[in-house]
Protein backbone atom coordinates (compact mmCIF):
# COMPACT_ATOMS: atom_id res chain seq x y z
CA UNK A 1 0.00 0.00 0.00
CA UNK A 2 1.43 3.37 -0.98
CA UNK A 3 1.94 5.88 1.80
CA UNK A 4 -0.70 8.62 1.82
CA UNK A 5 0.35 11.74 -0.07
CA UNK A 6 1.93 14.38 2.12
CA UNK A 7 -0.16 17.25 0.84
CA UNK A 8 -1.84 19.44 3.41
CA UNK A 9 -4.57 22.02 3.70
CA UNK A 10 -4.12 24.60 6.47
CA UNK A 11 -7.40 25.65 8.08
CA UNK A 12 -6.06 27.61 11.05
CA UNK A 13 -2.55 28.60 11.98
CA UNK A 14 -2.01 27.34 15.51
CA UNK A 15 0.79 26.53 17.95
CA UNK A 16 0.88 23.96 20.73
CA UNK A 17 1.40 24.75 24.40
CA UNK A 18 4.56 22.98 25.58
CA UNK A 19 3.05 22.58 29.07
CA UNK A 20 0.74 19.84 27.79
CA UNK A 21 1.33 16.56 26.00
CA UNK A 22 4.62 15.12 24.80
CA UNK A 23 6.10 14.43 21.38
CA UNK A 24 6.28 10.67 20.67
CA UNK A 25 10.08 10.59 20.50
CA UNK A 26 10.29 12.34 23.88
CA UNK A 27 8.40 9.56 25.69
CA UNK A 28 10.19 7.50 28.29
CA UNK A 29 10.87 3.84 27.59
CA UNK A 30 8.12 2.95 30.07
CA UNK A 31 5.66 5.11 28.11
CA UNK A 32 6.82 3.75 24.75
CA UNK A 33 6.33 0.15 25.88
CA UNK A 34 2.65 0.92 26.43
CA UNK A 35 2.10 2.81 23.17
CA UNK A 36 4.31 1.27 20.49
CA UNK A 37 4.47 -1.29 17.71
CA UNK A 38 7.40 -3.64 17.23
CA UNK A 39 8.21 -5.60 14.09
CA UNK A 40 9.22 -9.15 14.93
CA UNK A 41 11.08 -11.40 12.51
CA UNK A 42 9.06 -14.53 13.22
CA UNK A 43 11.03 -17.76 13.11
CA UNK A 44 9.78 -21.11 11.89
CA UNK A 45 7.86 -23.28 14.38
CA UNK A 46 5.68 -21.25 16.75
CA UNK A 47 2.31 -19.74 15.92
CA UNK A 48 1.81 -15.98 15.68
CA UNK A 49 -0.13 -16.16 18.95
CA UNK A 50 2.83 -17.82 20.68
CA UNK A 51 5.19 -15.14 19.40
CA UNK A 52 2.83 -12.45 20.70
CA UNK A 53 2.62 -14.16 24.10
CA UNK A 54 6.43 -14.20 24.35
CA UNK A 55 6.51 -10.47 23.53
CA UNK A 56 3.95 -9.87 26.31
CA UNK A 57 6.20 -11.77 28.72
CA UNK A 58 9.32 -9.85 27.65
CA UNK A 59 7.80 -6.41 28.14
CA UNK A 60 5.49 -7.23 31.01
CA UNK A 61 2.49 -5.62 29.32
CA UNK A 62 -1.04 -6.82 29.96
CA UNK A 63 -1.94 -7.30 26.32
CA UNK A 64 -0.53 -7.21 22.79
CA UNK A 65 -1.89 -8.06 19.37
CA UNK A 66 -0.36 -9.13 16.08
CA UNK A 67 -1.30 -7.81 12.65
CA UNK A 68 -1.64 -10.52 9.99
CA UNK A 69 -1.30 -14.14 11.13
CA UNK A 70 1.59 -16.25 9.88
CA UNK A 71 1.36 -20.05 9.83
CA UNK A 72 3.87 -21.86 12.10
CA UNK A 73 6.01 -22.88 9.11
CA UNK A 74 6.10 -19.32 7.67
CA UNK A 75 8.75 -16.79 8.71
CA UNK A 76 9.13 -13.06 8.42
CA UNK A 77 7.54 -9.72 9.25
CA UNK A 78 5.02 -9.82 12.11
CA UNK A 79 3.98 -6.41 13.52
CA UNK A 80 2.91 -6.59 17.17
CA UNK A 81 1.09 -3.73 18.89
CA UNK A 82 1.74 -3.26 22.60
CA UNK A 83 -0.73 -1.96 25.17
CA UNK A 84 -2.79 0.99 23.97
CA UNK A 85 -1.35 0.62 20.46
CA UNK A 86 -3.64 -2.42 20.06
CA UNK A 87 -6.46 0.01 19.36
CA UNK A 88 -4.78 0.66 15.99
CA UNK A 89 -5.19 -2.97 14.91
CA UNK A 90 -8.04 -2.22 12.45
CA UNK A 91 -5.73 0.00 10.38
CA UNK A 92 -2.70 -2.28 10.80
CA UNK A 93 -4.56 -5.44 9.72
CA UNK A 94 -5.84 -4.36 6.33
CA UNK A 95 -2.56 -3.37 4.68
CA UNK A 96 -0.98 -5.05 1.66
CA UNK A 97 1.62 -7.80 2.00
CA UNK A 98 4.68 -9.06 0.11
CA UNK A 99 6.18 -12.55 0.25
CA UNK A 100 9.07 -14.54 -1.15
CA UNK A 101 8.46 -18.26 -1.43
CA UNK A 102 9.12 -21.51 -3.23
CA UNK A 103 6.45 -23.27 -5.30
CA UNK A 104 7.04 -26.93 -6.20
CA UNK A 105 5.54 -27.95 -9.55
CA UNK A 106 4.44 -31.58 -9.61
CA UNK A 107 5.65 -32.04 -13.18
CA UNK A 108 8.00 -30.16 -15.48
CA UNK A 109 6.51 -27.56 -17.78
CA UNK A 110 8.00 -25.13 -20.26
CA UNK A 111 8.89 -21.72 -18.85
CA UNK A 112 6.80 -19.74 -21.35
CA UNK A 113 3.62 -21.56 -20.30
CA UNK A 114 4.49 -21.08 -16.64
CA UNK A 115 5.04 -17.34 -17.01
CA UNK A 116 1.88 -16.87 -19.05
CA UNK A 117 -0.18 -18.73 -16.46
CA UNK A 118 1.31 -16.74 -13.59
CA UNK A 119 0.36 -13.49 -15.29
CA UNK A 120 -3.24 -14.67 -15.51
CA UNK A 121 -3.29 -14.60 -11.70
CA UNK A 122 -2.20 -10.95 -11.52
CA UNK A 123 -5.18 -8.68 -10.82
CA UNK A 124 -8.49 -9.60 -9.20
CA UNK A 125 -8.82 -13.28 -8.35
CA UNK A 126 -11.42 -15.45 -6.61
CA UNK A 127 -10.16 -17.47 -3.67
CA UNK A 128 -11.77 -19.80 -1.15
CA UNK A 129 -9.87 -19.90 2.18
CA UNK A 130 -8.29 -23.28 3.00
CA UNK A 131 -9.95 -25.74 5.40
CA UNK A 132 -7.60 -24.88 8.28
CA UNK A 133 -8.16 -21.12 8.00
CA UNK A 134 -9.73 -19.11 10.83
CA UNK A 135 -12.33 -17.46 8.58
CA UNK A 136 -15.50 -18.66 6.87
CA UNK A 137 -14.76 -20.65 3.72
CA UNK A 138 -16.66 -18.37 1.37
CA UNK A 139 -15.25 -17.42 -1.99
CA UNK A 140 -13.66 -13.98 -1.70
CA UNK A 141 -12.16 -11.57 -4.18
CA UNK A 142 -8.55 -10.57 -3.60
CA UNK A 143 -6.03 -8.69 -5.69
CA UNK A 144 -2.58 -9.89 -6.71
CA UNK A 145 -0.42 -6.88 -7.60
CA UNK A 146 2.49 -8.84 -9.05
CA UNK A 147 3.78 -12.42 -9.16
CA UNK A 148 7.41 -12.46 -10.31
CA UNK A 149 9.68 -15.43 -10.87
CA UNK A 150 13.06 -14.84 -9.22
CA UNK A 151 14.61 -18.18 -10.12
CA UNK A 152 13.71 -21.59 -11.47
CA UNK A 153 15.64 -24.41 -9.85
CA UNK A 154 17.53 -27.16 -11.61
CA UNK A 155 15.01 -29.58 -13.08
CA UNK A 156 12.46 -26.81 -13.56
CA UNK A 157 10.14 -27.79 -10.74
CA UNK A 158 11.12 -25.45 -7.87
CA UNK A 159 10.07 -21.87 -8.56
CA UNK A 160 11.36 -19.07 -6.33
CA UNK A 161 8.81 -16.25 -6.50
CA UNK A 162 8.07 -12.76 -5.17
CA UNK A 163 4.40 -11.85 -4.78
CA UNK A 164 2.62 -8.67 -3.71
CA UNK A 165 -1.01 -9.00 -2.69
CA UNK A 166 -4.00 -7.62 -0.85
CA UNK A 167 -4.43 -8.47 2.82
CA UNK A 168 -6.24 -11.76 3.37
CA UNK A 169 -4.69 -13.56 0.39
CA UNK A 170 -3.67 -17.18 1.07
CA UNK A 171 -0.37 -17.83 -0.71
CA UNK A 172 -0.50 -21.59 -0.12
CA UNK A 173 -3.91 -21.67 -1.80
CA UNK A 174 -2.62 -19.42 -4.58
CA UNK A 175 0.16 -21.89 -5.38
CA UNK A 176 -2.35 -24.74 -5.40
CA UNK A 177 -4.65 -22.85 -7.77
CA UNK A 178 -1.75 -22.03 -10.09
CA UNK A 179 -0.91 -25.75 -10.24
CA UNK A 180 -4.52 -26.50 -11.11
CA UNK A 181 -4.47 -23.90 -13.89
CA UNK A 182 -1.24 -25.38 -15.25
CA UNK A 183 -2.84 -28.83 -15.23
CA UNK A 184 0.14 -30.39 -13.43
CA UNK A 185 -0.45 -29.53 -9.77
CA UNK A 186 1.74 -27.45 -7.44
CA UNK A 187 2.20 -26.69 -3.78
CA UNK A 188 4.08 -24.18 -1.66
CA UNK A 189 7.16 -25.53 0.14
CA UNK A 190 8.59 -22.36 1.74
CA UNK A 191 7.31 -18.87 2.48
CA UNK A 192 8.68 -15.71 4.05
CA UNK A 193 6.76 -12.46 4.50
CA UNK A 194 9.04 -9.54 3.69
CA UNK A 195 6.66 -6.59 3.91
CA UNK A 196 3.46 -5.62 5.76
CA UNK A 197 2.23 -2.22 4.63
CA UNK A 198 5.21 0.07 5.23
CA UNK A 199 6.99 -2.38 7.54
CA UNK A 200 9.89 -4.24 5.91
CA UNK A 201 12.12 -7.09 7.01
CA UNK A 202 14.95 -4.54 7.40
CA UNK A 203 12.95 -3.09 10.33
CA UNK A 204 12.27 -6.48 11.90
CA UNK A 205 14.01 -7.98 14.93
CA UNK A 206 14.29 -11.53 16.18
CA UNK A 207 12.83 -12.35 19.58
CA UNK A 208 16.38 -12.76 20.88
CA UNK A 209 17.23 -9.21 19.75
CA UNK A 210 14.08 -7.88 21.41
CA UNK A 211 14.79 -9.73 24.65
CA UNK A 212 18.45 -8.64 24.70
CA UNK A 213 17.55 -4.98 24.07
CA UNK A 214 15.02 -5.06 26.92
CA UNK A 215 17.43 -6.70 29.35
CA UNK A 216 20.23 -4.30 28.33
CA UNK A 217 17.94 -1.39 29.23
CA UNK A 218 16.88 -2.94 32.54
CA UNK A 219 20.40 -3.83 33.62
CA UNK A 220 22.40 -0.90 32.21
CA UNK A 221 19.80 1.87 31.75
CA UNK A 222 20.92 2.07 28.11
CA UNK A 223 17.87 2.86 25.97
CA UNK A 224 19.47 3.05 22.54
CA UNK A 225 18.83 -0.49 21.35
CA UNK A 226 15.28 -0.59 22.66
CA UNK A 227 14.39 2.78 21.12
CA UNK A 228 15.33 1.38 17.70
CA UNK A 229 12.84 -1.45 18.22
CA UNK A 230 9.88 0.44 19.71
CA UNK A 231 7.97 2.34 17.01
CA UNK A 232 5.53 4.90 18.49
CA UNK A 233 2.04 4.06 17.24
CA UNK A 234 1.89 7.50 15.58
CA UNK A 235 4.67 6.48 13.20
CA UNK A 236 3.30 2.98 12.65
CA UNK A 237 0.12 4.19 10.93
CA UNK A 238 1.43 6.80 8.51
CA UNK A 239 -0.51 5.10 5.71
CA UNK A 240 -3.70 6.43 7.33
CA UNK A 241 -4.70 9.96 6.32
CA UNK A 242 -4.53 12.49 9.13
CA UNK A 243 -5.88 15.71 10.53
CA UNK A 244 -4.14 17.83 13.15
CA UNK A 245 -6.26 19.52 15.78
CA UNK A 246 -5.75 22.52 18.03
CA UNK A 247 -4.82 22.03 21.68
CA UNK A 248 -8.23 23.41 22.65
CA UNK A 249 -10.02 20.52 20.90
CA UNK A 250 -8.00 17.65 22.37
CA UNK A 251 -9.64 17.14 25.75
CA UNK A 252 -13.14 17.02 24.28
CA UNK A 253 -12.02 14.39 21.76
CA UNK A 254 -10.50 12.35 24.61
CA UNK A 255 -13.97 12.36 26.15
CA UNK A 256 -15.51 11.00 22.95
CA UNK A 257 -16.58 14.24 21.29
CA UNK A 258 -16.67 14.36 17.48
CA UNK A 259 -14.11 16.51 15.69
CA UNK A 260 -15.71 19.77 14.63
CA UNK A 261 -14.33 22.00 11.83
CA UNK A 262 -13.42 24.77 14.27
CA UNK A 263 -10.98 22.51 16.11
CA UNK A 264 -9.02 21.44 13.05
CA UNK A 265 -5.68 23.08 12.21
CA UNK A 266 -4.40 21.01 9.24
CA UNK A 267 -6.02 18.47 6.93
CA UNK A 268 -4.39 15.92 4.67
CA UNK A 269 -5.66 16.09 1.11
CA UNK A 270 -7.62 13.20 -0.37
CA UNK A 271 -9.90 12.35 2.56
CA UNK A 272 -13.24 10.89 1.47
CA UNK A 273 -16.40 10.37 3.50
CA UNK A 274 -16.45 7.08 5.40
CA UNK A 275 -12.66 6.77 5.49
CA UNK A 276 -10.82 5.99 8.72
CA UNK A 277 -8.84 9.05 9.79
CA UNK A 278 -6.08 9.49 12.37
CA UNK A 279 -6.48 12.56 14.58
CA UNK A 280 -3.18 14.05 15.81
CA UNK A 281 -2.17 16.90 18.08
CA UNK A 282 0.20 19.58 16.84
CA UNK A 283 2.95 17.65 18.69
CA UNK A 284 2.23 14.62 16.47
CA UNK A 285 0.53 12.63 19.26
CA UNK A 286 -2.26 10.28 18.23
CA UNK A 287 -5.48 11.37 19.91
CA UNK A 288 -7.99 9.09 18.20
CA UNK A 289 -9.08 7.24 15.10
CA UNK A 290 -12.33 8.38 13.57
CA UNK A 291 -14.61 8.10 10.57
CA UNK A 292 -14.65 11.03 8.14
CA UNK A 293 -18.07 12.65 7.74
CA UNK A 294 -16.67 15.27 5.34
CA UNK A 295 -14.07 15.34 2.56
CA UNK A 296 -10.81 17.27 3.01
CA UNK A 297 -12.18 20.24 1.08
CA UNK A 298 -15.42 20.25 3.06
CA UNK A 299 -13.50 20.22 6.34
CA UNK A 300 -11.46 23.18 5.13
CA UNK A 301 -14.50 25.28 4.25
CA UNK A 302 -16.97 24.20 6.94
CA UNK A 303 -17.66 26.28 10.03
CA UNK A 304 -20.06 23.87 11.72
CA UNK A 305 -21.20 20.26 11.57
CA UNK A 306 -19.29 17.05 12.34
CA UNK A 307 -16.06 16.63 10.39
CA UNK A 308 -15.01 13.29 11.93
CA UNK A 309 -16.90 10.87 14.17
CA UNK A 310 -14.61 9.70 16.96
CA UNK A 311 -14.23 5.92 16.96
CA UNK A 312 -11.23 4.86 19.08
CA UNK A 313 -9.58 7.17 21.62
CA UNK A 314 -5.87 6.67 22.38
CA UNK A 315 -4.97 9.65 24.54
CA UNK A 316 -5.76 9.73 28.25
CA UNK A 317 -8.29 12.27 29.47
CA UNK A 318 -6.67 15.30 31.06
CA UNK A 319 -3.50 15.17 28.95
CA UNK A 320 -4.44 18.57 27.55
CA UNK A 321 -6.15 21.44 29.32
CA UNK A 322 -9.92 21.38 29.26
CA UNK A 323 -11.44 24.18 27.19
CA UNK A 324 -13.01 26.71 29.52
CA UNK A 325 -16.62 27.56 28.83
CA UNK A 326 -17.46 31.20 28.19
Amino acid sequence: MARAEKLWLTKYGAESNEDYGKRPNDRSIEELIKTSVIVVDKHRGPTSHQITKWVVDIFGVKKAGHAGTLDPAVTGVLPIALGEARKAMPVLMGVDKEYIGVMRLHKEIDEATLRKTLQSFVGKIKQRPPIKSAVARRIREREIYFFDILEIGEGGRDVLFHVGCQAGTYIRKLCHDIGQALGIGAHMTELRRIKVGEFTEQQSHSLIEVKDAYEFWKENSDERRLRKILIPVEYAILHVRRVFVKDSAVDAICNGSPIYPGGIARIQKGIVKGETIAVYTLKEELVALGIAKMTSEQMLKAKRGTAIRTDRVFMKKGTYQKLKST
